[in-house]
């Protein structure tokens, strides 16, 4: 795999993971708190696992300030179809507003710094 893509694979695996260690339990609100807190921190352990190394070898070819915008932009993307899907929450026309800003601010981040 090519250094710039396993960082990427690896940021997309632990966004799962991490999306249903926070947010998976909200279908379940008649579960004990105490329950579901010792679920998402295993789930969690398994996004740690996977985000570590990603930034590991991501820091080879990205800059921290890359990397870090990377995963905003990939938690958002994964977020957005897990609310939609998983929890029924319709996407509305603000939030597509406030991802694509986002997503402007990602791409200057790439874009390299502007020479005045």
């Amino acid at each position: 795999m090519p250094p710039a893509l396993l960082p990427v694979v690896l940021l997309v695996a632990s966004n799962l993971f991490m999306t249903f260690a926070w947010y998976g339990h909200l279908k379940y609100p008649n579960k004990p708190l105490w329950a579901v807190v010792l679920i998402s921190w295993t789930i969690a352990l398994v996004e740690y696992c996977l985000a570590v190394p990603a930034n590991r070898y991501g820091f080879r070819v990205y800059s921290a300030a890359e990397l870090k915008t990377m995963q905003e932009v990939i938690t958002l993307a994964i977020f957005m179809v897990f609310s939609a899907v998983y929890l029924k929450q319709p996407v509305t026309l603000n939030h597509l507003i406030g991802f694509a800003f986002i997503g402007l601010g990602a791409f200057f981040i790439f874009k390299g710094p502007i020479r005045l």
